[in-house]
């Protein structure tokens, strides 16, 4: 059902019934954004747009594929990516859709959007760069483009941050959500409750600490997320004297210990990383620094993960990095999802802007 108009609403989802679905359940289609910036992407984005413009081939496979545009890009863009991605123009700071944009809800008879407050990471505390302005405004030119009907929601929250199992249970990060520079003030009973009223879950299952060194203070989606109900894929490493052993040994414990929102014990399978990924200097000398955006410093390692894929109908996006563990984690994620087509996505140059695949990408359900 689709609406002539987008609406914003004075309401929650949970009084009228919606609730965000599993990222694993049928879908509508996707939505992503073209990268441009030169202080994030080197080169201006030029092998990022290569790899987007893969990405969203890929995906449109599967489900229909809408790649939102600055103005500048409109051309480019179209001649970059394939007939079956549609192109709309939508200005925006970055390519993060999957934090920027809106997180889809449904009643199983009409799609609506939650607009949530963005501020670039951190805003001002640790922010990755300003200004954000026009990300802010992502989510409503997407529920207008869609012609939805939208919620602002009250607190800062990326979608990356948050990953649901679409039958009340939420996995997320104390590092993320209780950061004081995301909503300074507010308690983790406060952040439960407004959850609650915009995503329809009752269960949260509250990791201490995302992946080592994730410039997105511990998203979520590069650390754990839902395979289907009641089984989760966690990253892992074998190798004690990393970091991230630490804090994935930690991550699995609170793990065994919880249930979801339906009293289920978690079954849980471990997807161990790639080796630690370092920026090189070739990489580096190609951004344009910009003084208030994140340098990217050759040496330093990025928060490279299998676990940012991306869903899609009757396929899974793997992000892959060269590496010699990537074979093992297809496999697993193939022996895992059976029914699922995993396709891998050379993504390194996606990393290198600090993110991966799930994090430009983000799925509108089917009613």
């Amino acid at each position: 059902m689709v609406n002539l108009m987008s609406n914003l609403l004075d309401s929650t989802p949970r009084k009228d019934g919606f609730y965000m679905p599993g990222e694993f359940e049928k879908h509508a289609g996707s939505w992503m954004l073209w990268p441009e910036r030169p202080d994030n992407w080197r080169l201006s984005a030029k092998p990022a747009q290569k790899v987007f413009a893969e990405v969203a081939a890929v995906i449109s496979q599967f489900e229909p594929v809408t790649m939102g545009v600055s103005a500048q890009q409109l051309q480019n863009a179209r001649k970059m990516l394939p007939h079956s991605v549609r192109v709309v123009e939508i200005a925006s700071n970055d390519s993060w859709m999957r934090d920027c944009g809106p997180t889809f809800v449904t009643d199983r008879k009409t799609i609506r959007a939650v607009d949530w407050e963005f501020n670039a990471w951190g805003g001002l505390d640790g922010g990755l760069y300003f200004p954000w302005d026009l990300d802010d405004l992502v989510a409503r030119e997407v529920a207008e483009v869609a012609q939805i009907d939208r919620y602002k929601a009250p607190i800062v929250l990326e979608g990356g941050s948050i990953n649901v199992d679409g039958e009340g249970a939420l996995l997320t990060t104390r590092e993320c959500l209780l950061n004081k520079n995301r909503n300074p003030g507010k308690t983790q009973t406060e952040i439960e409750e407004i959850l609650k009223d915009y995503l329809n879950v009752n269960q949260f299952i509250w990791l201490n600490r995302g992946v080592h060194r994730d410039e997105t203070s511990g998203h979520i989606d590069n650390q754990c997320c839902f395979i289907r109900p009641g089984v989760v894929a966690l990253t892992w490493t074998d190798d004690k004297s990393d970091p991230q052993h630490e804090i994935s040994q930690e991550n699995y414990e609170i793990l065994q210990s919880t249930v979801d929102a339906k009293g289920r014990k978690l079954e849980i399978h471990k997807i161990h990383q790639p080796d630690p990924v370092l920026i090189t200097e070739e990489e580096s000398q190609g951004v344009t620094p910009v003084d208030g955006t994140l340098p990217r410093k050759a040496g330093d390692r990025m928060a490279a993960s299998y676990i940012n894929f991306y869903f899609c109908n009757g396929g899974v996006v793997v992000p892959t990095f060269n590496d010699s563990h990537d074979k093992l984690a297809l496999e697993k994620l193939q022996q895992l999802m059976p029914d699922r087509k995993v396709v891998c996505v050379y993504a390194r140059e996606i990393l290198l802007g600090g993110g991966n695949i799930h994090c430009v990408t983000q799925q509108q359900p089917l009613c």
